[in-house]
């Protein structure tokens, strides 16, 4: 049965590395069969120029009823002086919430090829292959109360609330253990149980639920800060983390930068039933938005992601990231990656590369 992806370009670079991804997946179609056709929607800034709201409802519409979500990035600096009910992150956050995408997989893969662009040493990350599982519909982002008030001295005072309740804690967990059973077997709970009772909460229910169903699973825990310290001095004792929304948005970028580039590491959004939304991890990078430099293969290693995640086309999702590795071997490089010896390529050169792989 044919299945429907809604491309959402968004903002900054997003147009252009997201063409580069729907430009490999149409190859697949077109060589081997790939069944599936796409629609294209307004979300971010770029929505909100269009219709007056970072998601329209006929975008949200469209992404519930399809099957699979590929989108670019969201926000720049022109929107940035928008109030915060309508700015662009506001559509990215209304997607995942709308849409229930409560388990964030971000991987940091060290590709062999670019060792030498990690600002660590080779033999501190050579091999580096970590699942960091984040929540993502909960905690201190969507927490109520929260809010810009006025105290009676006249000063002004921001507050957010961080909350989780048992069952938002025990099914990321289950999302870790399982993706942990297909890998190494061990998963790392992050938390800040020694101040936070939210997370001193989050590490009696990772406990409780690891102990019930995932007893072959090792199970450790790390304070936050520590954990942050241990990715940079010793990132291979990681196979999966499993930790909280702002835990993970932090973690994930500090490990994104381990193996060279936030611009290689795609991640998926997931909810209940694997129907997901996929994405780069990088931003909108307005800076070079429009001078064709940008860096396109985290979208579509997204889009392998989505392949095997969300589509069940194993075989396809392997297609691409073999393509992926071949450019890299030919010495094809984006600036973001580039080192001596290498030929530096702009973002459609690098699209055309990876079909001309497949």
């Amino acid at each position: 049965m044919s299945k429907n992806i809604l491309i959402l370009p968004g903002d900054g670079i997003g147009p252009e590395i997201v063409a580069e991804a729907v430009k490999v997946l149409n190859a697949l179609k077109d060589r081997f069969g790939l069944d599936v056709s796409m629609d294209e929607g307004l979300v971010g800034g770029a929505a909100y120029d269009a219709k007056g709201h970072p998601l329209p409802q006929e975008t949200l519409d469209m992404a519930k009823a399809c099957d699979a979500i590929l989108l670019g990035a969201v926000g720049g600096y022109k929107w940035e002086s928008l109030d915060i009910s309508v700015r662009p992150e506001k559509g990215l956050l209304g997607l995942r919430s709308e849409l229930a995408l409560f388990a964030n997989l971000r991987p940091a893969i060290l590709y062999p090829q670019l060792a030498d662009a990690s600002s660590l040493k080779p033999e501190i990350v050579a091999g580096l292959d970590i699942m960091i599982v984040r929540e993502l519909t909960g905690g201190i982002y969507f927490g109520q109360p929260r809010g810009i008030r006025e105290l009676e001295n006249g000063e002004k005072q921001g507050f957010n609330t961080l909350v989780y309740a048992e069952s938002e804690i025990e099914r990321i967990v289950r999302v870790a253990g399982d993706i942990a059973r297909k890998r190494n077997s061990r998963v790392c709970s992050v938390d800040k149980a020694n101040v936070l009772e939210c997370t001193e909460l989050w590490r009696e229910v990772a406990i409780r639920t690891m102990e019930k169903d995932y007893a072959d699973i090792e199970l450790s825990h790390m304070y936050v800060d520590n954990a942050a310290m241990q990715l940079v001095k010793w990132p291979k004792q990681f196979d999966v983390m499993v930790t909280t929304n702002m835990f993970g948005d932090i973690l994930s970028d500090c490990a994104a930068m381990l193996t060279g580039s936030i611009g290689m590491l795609p991640s998926a959004s997931l909810d209940a039933n694997s129907k997901g939304m996929y994405e780069p991890i990088h931003g909108s990078a307005p800076d070079i938005a429009g001078k064709g430099v940008a860096n396109p293969l985290a979208t579509i290693l997204s889009a392998a992601m989505m392949l095997r995640y969300t589509l069940d086309q194993d075989e396809m999702a392997d297609k691409i990231e073999a393509a992926v590795n071949k450019v890299l071997d030919d010495g094809l490089r984006t600036p973001d990656i580039m080192s001596e010896g290498m030929q530096e390529v702009g973002t459609a050169a690098m699209g055309d590369a990876v079909v001309a792989a497949l």
